[in-house]
């Protein structure tokens, strides 16, 4: 299947051009091997993988449908590669690369136009956007894992335990259950600062009457899964239990107007509309959702300027909230797989609200 991924960029290229990759998830995509270094150069008829002596025995071992090169000199070695299959214009990510490395590649690449045309960036971005059977399953791997720490978490949340214990609890037994990683640094919220949409776990003791806010996620086989919950502790204000019925409402209509065809924007006004309608216009003010994959956050998006259409084989995850000012957060989450004739759910944890 990599390979495949490989003869796309090849079919793309004219015979005088070649792809240079430099970031970490662009690389982990064309060669399925992780490293935090190293160069893939894919030219019209040859691929090859430059990494340094920290991997190459490994490499070597994982990397079979490209050349595997020891790289102790990169800007060298590219340019002889580029020379060897009569490379004159080189893409690079232009999405990605920093004005100083673009600069050194132009500078020592003698002989050698390097383009900022972003063409080639906007072809990885939409064949990362469409996920094989393969990276769905672990996908799917990740996410079970992260539906199982949510069930044991709920066991363990308690009043007088800080946000950063209950952080710490989860990510200890997400590894323990054989994550790789995690997806992000999780977000664990409580109170007061459930109202910040990106808030970091702190020593805040979680107190009766509070809602708590989860945002999560494991790693299989360098895939992400991506997951949020909110819960109460103890009981809940009539105005709580208000939002939380909005927030959901707004993320069960939006999930049930995802299908192929549809505008990405479209789906993010379904669940906007009921939000706004109900009183909290200003209270929701991130995207209604982003594609997950090698990374936490990629293409297509559900938010107000998407005009990406929706295609089977995109996993975009629906994460309406509500957030009120020194108050408290409401946030609910899952994973869209968008099939032939819908949409289905990756997520499978309660979303009713849950009081502790």
């Amino acid at each position: 299947m990599i390979n495949k991924r490989v003869e796309t960029i090849q079919n793309n290229l004219e015979k005088d051009s070649a792809l240079l990759i430099t970031s970490g998830p662009n690389r982990f995509y064309f060669t399925g091997f992780e490293s935090s270094a190293g160069n893939v150069l894919i030219t019209k008829n040859e691929a090859y993988f430059l990494i340094d002596f920290r991997y190459i025995e490994k490499a070597k071992s994982v990397v079979k449908h490209m050349e595997v090169k020891l790289s102790t000199k990169p800007l060298d070695e590219v340019k002889l590669l580029l020379e060897k299959n009569g490379v004159k214009n080189l893409f690079v990510e232009t999405y990605s690369m920093s004005v100083e490395s673009f600069g050194k590649f132009e500078k020592g690449l003698s002989g050698v136009k390097v383009l900022t045309d972003s063409k080639m960036d906007k072809l990885i971005e939409e064949m990362r956007a469409i996920k094989t059977l393969d990276e769905l399953e672990a996908i799917k791997k990740a996410q079970k894992l992260t539906d199982d720490t949510f069930s044991y978490i709920l066991e363990r949340i308690e009043p007088g335990r800080s946000e950063i214990d209950v952080m710490l609890d989860m990510e200890f037994y997400m590894r323990k259950l054989g994550s790789e990683g995690v997806s992000f640094d999780f977000i664990v919220v409580s109170g007061k600062n459930s109202s910040l949409p990106h808030g970091v776990p702190s020593n805040k003791k979680i107190e009766k009457g509070d809602f708590v806010t989860m945002d999560f996620g494991a790693v299989i086989d360098g895939y992400r899964s991506d997951m949020t919950r909110t819960v109460a502790v103890g009981s809940v204000s009539d105005k709580q239990r208000h939002v939380y019925d909005t927030v959901l409402k707004a993320q069960l209509e939006a999930f049930k107007a995802i299908k192929p065809g549809v505008v990405c924007k479209e789906v993010d006004k379904v669940a906007r509309d009921i939000i706004y309608s109900a009183g909290y216009e200003g209270c929701f003010g991130h995207g209604l959702g982003h594609s997950v994959g090698i990374e936490i956050h990629e293409t297509p998006c559900f938010n107000t300027v998407c005009e990406t259409i929706a295609k089977p084989g995109m996993i975009i995850t629906v994460e309406p909230g509500i957030y009120i000012e020194n108050r408290f957060g409401v946030r609910i989450e899952d994973m869209a797989y968008i099939t032939e004739n819908g949409a289905e759910s990756l997520t499978f944890s309660e979303k009713k609200l849950i009081v502790l």
